[in-house]
């Protein structure tokens, strides 16, 4: 059936459809590229952004995967191998446990140790008392569903150490690494240093259509190369989806500091007008969370009809909230929310509430 949905003008979302229509797209591919370039091979869009991503992270080699879902069990699954162990530990809300049907366990017999305050970080000493041997330990950075939170940069070197220690591998599920570099302000090469492995991805940060990419010493690679294999992810003629990540990757990380910066004025406008709620106060990075005194149906309500009179999406997905009459939404700041001033937010938010009041 064809697509009813208004047309979005405008958006807060950072993966709305304004800049991700294929024309759009595949013009900024085209300018990447000449009659001469292969698509496979070691001069193909592939293995470009293989050893691009690689060197940027300091890692002996980089993979391609068509999934960071894909990704991030195959690592998993490496790890647990090596050791001979088949448990690893992450925070419950965990992207992999959350969103990804638990194939960690399902697909590669994994179990997980959820550590840690469901409301709050990971910590040292949560990790101190888990009292079982684990193959890997999972960090994601920034927490998406804490609203952007990360550890400050002493406290996630003690956890990763303590970790170490008990043979365990160190995993980054570095999909927003790029925002979470905002903050840290180290380069990227000694973040990624902390790890074992890291998975990045191609479509958040860095705008691109699909995939993900796995960096780590060049033996855990070519073991990773298997699992790919073995999970149908070996794809041939997946020079596209490179492309499209490598449009962004020269400029991404000159173009962050203000992302974050306008997320700070955005949720200090928010905040200063007191009608809703932006957590954290001040954002960490450029993803942070507005929480609105309503119902979420009623805002789901209010938020179409605000995209049908206006063109303006306000969000990918509601968030419900244990309070009731309660819900939030993820602002993660790119291009599309930089064409946004404070004072718009915090207008439109007065729109949605009282729409959604009605």
């Amino acid at each position: 059936m064809p697509d009813t949905s208004p047309p979005v003008r405008r958006s807060l979302f950072l993966h709305a459809p304004i800049r991700r229509r294929p024309r759009m797209m595949l013009e900024q591919m085209l300018a990447l590229v000449d009659d001469d370039t292969p698509a496979d091979g070691p001069e193909g869009p592939v293995a470009v952004l293989e050893r691009r991503l690689a060197d940027l992270l300091g890692k002996e080699s980089a993979l391609f995967f068509p999934s960071g879902t894909m990704a991030q069990q195959t690592a998993l699954r490496v790890h647990a191998d090596r050791r001979g162990r088949r448990t690893f530990a992450a925070h419950p809300r965990s992207h992999l446990d959350v969103w990804e049907e638990q194939g960690y366990n399902a697909v590669h017999g994994l179990r997980l140790r959820r550590t840690g305050d469901l409301h709050e970080l990971m910590t040292a000493g949560d990790l101190a008392v888990i009292g079982e041997p684990l193959a890997a330990v999972v960090w994601e950075l920034p927490q998406r569903d804490l609203g952007g939170l990360l550890p400050e940069w002493d406290e996630l070197c003690e956890q990763v150490a303590l970790v170490r220690a008990t043979g365990a591998a160190a995993h980054l599920d570095g999909a927003r690494l790029w925002e979470a570099q905002t903050y840290y302000q180290r380069p990227f090469d000694q973040i990624a240093a902390l790890f074992d492995t890291v998975y990045v991805s191609l479509y958040k940060s860095l705008q691109g259509v699909r995939g993900a990419v796995l960096a780590s010493d060049a033996p855990t690679v070519e073991v990773a190369r298997v699992w790919r294999q073995r999970l149908g992810g070996g794809i041939r003629d997946a020079w596209p989806l490179a492309l499209a990540a490598l449009v962004h990757l020269d400029t991404l990380a000159e173009e962050m500091p203000a992302y974050r910066e306008h997320a700070i004025a955005i949720a200090a406008a928010i905040n200063a007008d007191g009608t809703a709620r932006a957590y954290l106060d001040p954002p960490q990075t450029p993803l942070f969370h507005i929480h609105l005194p309503a119902d979420r149906r009623a805002v789901e309500q209010a938020g179409q009809a605000i995209l049908a009179e206006h063109g303006i999406q306000l969000w990918g997905r509601i968030r419900s909230a244990s309070e009731p009459g309660r819900c939030a939404f993820e602002v993660s700041v790119g291009e599309n929310a930089m064409e946004f001033t404070p004072d718009e937010v915090v207008a439109l938010i007065h729109d949605l509430l009282a729409r959604a009041a009605c």
